[in-house]
């Protein structure tokens, strides 16, 4: 009757340690993604930056030596990342794509020129950087325009320290929301234990006696949970490899480990601390409160 017995209660205790170990290993995987994000809000700001460019539309007669000339030249500038020259034919088709029309059959001829779209680095994005590479660009004899999108820079920069302002906000919400799910998990799986403890009082067991089993067991629980957590990780990187490279760095080591610690410490911490509240609270009722 007693083996029959107990292994209803060993099978109990295994689901709930089960559904609490699972439930810490999900958040502390979101938290690894949000603190990933977090990290990368920079990264996401300067990639959106740099694929903003210029456009310098060449003369009509420009020679194809002065052309590469000026390719090289402007490769060798310190604002530009990439300079990729775009002849009439290729422009021509591009615009073709999408206008979805044939304005060359239309017009019956190419009104396009050949330009060179210029890439530049996060940092020389801003308006008036822009500004003074437009009259830069301008100056050499070869160029007849300089165009770029100026409504999407100025929204860019006008809410980017918004946007970096809205992410870190976001992540301390989701924080908070977390640590509640795995303090209501943890308190779930102590409120089954509270007649225990109550009977450990009794017969005259300290308190820091009583607690530690239980915060000893829930760090573990918290540890496990990191180590799937980070697992998981790892697995969803080497899976989306490709994808997740236009908005997050995971080729930084630095920022991929201070991830991991974050998640680590994040599951041993909250399990401790919400360990320690949930017992501290049944250390303080009374018999007759636990039927509450």
């Amino acid at each position: 009757m007693n083996k029959k017995g107990a292994k209803p209660i060993k099978r109990k205790l295994f689901n709930a340690y089960f559904v609490s170990t699972l439930s810490i290993t999900l958040v502390l995987f979101l938290i690894g993604l949000l603190s990933l994000l977090v990290f990368n809000a920079r990264y996401l700001n300067n990639y959106i930056r740099e694929n903003i460019g210029l456009t310098l539309v060449l003369n009509e007669d420009v020679r194809e030596v002065d052309l590469l000339k000026l390719q090289k030249l402007l490769s060798a500038q310190d604002e530009v990342k990439t300079a990729t020259y775009v002849n009439a034919e290729s422009a021509a088709s591009i615009l073709k794509q999408e206008l979805g029309e044939d304005f060359i059959g239309f017009l019956g001829y190419n009104p396009l020129h050949a330009s060179i779209d210029v890439k530049l680095f996060a940092q020389h994005t801003h308006n008036d950087s822009l500004a003074k590479l437009e009259q830069k660009y301008l100056s050499y004899s070869n160029v007849e325009e300089v165009y770029y999108q100026r409504n999407l820079v100025n929204i860019i920069n006008e809410n980017s320290n918004k946007i970096s302002l809205i992410v870190l906000g976001l992540g301390i919400v989701m924080l908070l929301i977390f640590f509640a799910l795995i303090n209501n998990t943890i308190r779930l799986s102590i409120y089954s234990k509270r007649f225990i403890i109550n009977t450990m009082q009794l017969v005259g067991a300290t308190r820091s006696f009583i607690r530690w089993p239980f915060i000893t067991k829930s760090m573990i629980h918290g540890l496990l949970g990191a180590v799937l957590a980070n697992f998981l990780l790892l697995l969803l990187f080497f899976s989306y490899n490709n994808q997740f490279n236009e908005i997050i760095n995971i080729d930084n080591n630095n920022i991929i480990l201070i991830v991991f610690a974050i998640v680590f410490v994040t599951g041993i911490c909250i399990s401790w601390l919400s360990t320690a509240m949930a017992v501290n609270k049944f250390l303080r009722l009374q018999y007759d409160e636990l039927f509450n």
